[in-house]
C-alpha cells in the first residue's frame, strides 16, 4: 500500500530514502487521479521492498506540490538518492511508470 506523504514526514520518506521513491501528486475530486490510483497502488504491492511508492494530496500539502512544480495532476515523480529522476504527468500505463523506474 503506498504511504501518505506530507510536509511533516517528506525529508525522511523521500529524500533520505536509500531506495527509489515514486510519488504520486493527487487530489479527491480529479478524476484522472482516481483512474491512475489502482495501478500506483498496484506498483506499491508489487514493488514493495524495492520501491517505496507514496502518495500527496495537493489539496493538503499545497506548499510540496509547488516546492516541485506540480502544475496538473495527476504527476508521478520518481526520486533517486533525493533527487528527482523522473516523471510523468497525466494517466499512464502502468509500463510507462515501471519504464521510469
Amino acid at each position: 500500500m503506498a504511504i501518505q506523504i506530507t510536509e511533516e514526514n517528506f525529508a525522511q520518506q523521500v529524500l533520505e530514502s536509500s531506495l527509489p521513491v515514486l510519488v504520486d501528486f493527487w487530489a479527491d475530486w480529479c478524476g484522472p487521479c482516481k483512474m491512475l490510483g489502482p495501478v500506483v497502488e498496484e506498483l506499491a504491492d508489487e514493488l514493495a521492498g524495492k520501491v517505496v511508492v507514496g502518495k500527496v494530496n495537493v489539496d493538503e500539502q499545497q506548499k510540496l506540490a509547488a516546492q516541485y512544480g506540480v502544475m496538473s495532476i495527476p504527476t508521478v515523480v520518481l526520486f533517486k538518492n533525493g533527487k528527482e529522476a523522473a516523471r510523468s504527468v497525466g494517466v499512464v500505463p502502468k509500463q510507462r511508470l515501471l519504464a521510469m523506474l
